[in-house]
């Protein structure tokens, strides 16, 4: 099975092509240039893969929580490029992408910088199934973020490096690992939507969304005050 997956979550551009088991990547620093720069770097990954975009057998993308931007970026390509050939596409969540690159970890704390002074955060632990929802993708304050039972775990993503001081003071001794410089990755939502498509779960493509969760973009200047003196 041959699958294309994107995301454009996060300041990261990934690509990858996952063609029957073999990976080919792309990734670059990307910064607020997402739009411009991922067809002309799509096209150099299918070229150099030898592949067209009609064999493919699917299309997956990060669907969020991430920058909201980013999120239509990447809905938005996948929806053009699967409509144009008529492949079905999948959204895997941007946490869970995290928890799939956490280094082989099957206890995994997934947190993310949402910008405004709060965390996008969810928790997955591994089973002989595959990954368990163990608490569901929320938008927290770093000093509010839910308690967790047990030792072992493993926290990664950019959260981790914004507000470090508030998530290690929440979960204290319980954590093995951490990985603050992750992003979600293009090569984990391959694997990720891999059973899914071989299981024909791809949806059509004007069914592609983003899971954004934080309903607005920006606070206005009184949320902002009202957040620095709370």
């Amino acid at each position: 099975m041959n699958i294309l997956a994107l995301d454009t979550s996060t300041e990261y551009l990934s690509l990858t092509l996952l063609l029957d088991g073999k990976l080919v990547e792309r990734e670059l620093l990307a910064g607020q240039t997402h739009s411009q720069r991922i067809l002309p770097l799509l096209r150099e990954l299918l070229d150099d893969a030898g592949i067209a975009l009609h064999e493919l057998d699917g299309i997956a993308f990060g669907a969020g929580p991430g920058s909201f931007t980013g999120l239509r970026i990447a809905c938005g390509v996948a929806q053009g490029l699967a409509f144009g050939a008529n492949l079905p596409v999948i959204g895997v969540s941007t946490l869970l992408a995290l928890a799939e690159d956490a280094q082989g970890a099957d206890k995994v704390i997934a947190c993310l910088d949402a910008r405004m002074g709060e965390v996008y955060h969810a928790v997955y632990e591994k089973t002989a199934t595959g990954w368990q929802e163990v608490l569901s993708p929320g938008l927290y304050a770093p000093d509010d973020v839910p308690a967790i039972e047990g030792q072992g775990w493993t926290g990664i993503g950019s959260g981790w490096k914004a507000y470090a001081d508030s998530l290690d003071q929440r979960y204290g001794e319980q954590f093995l690992q951490r990985f603050p410089e992750a992003y979600p990755r293009a090569t984990a939502i391959a694997r990720l939507a891999l059973p899914g498509f071989e299981a024909g779960e791809g949806r059509p493509a004007h069914e592609a969304a983003p899971i954004y969760i934080r309903n607005k973009v920006a606070l206005t200047t009184s949320e902002r005050a009202a957040k620095v003196g709370a």
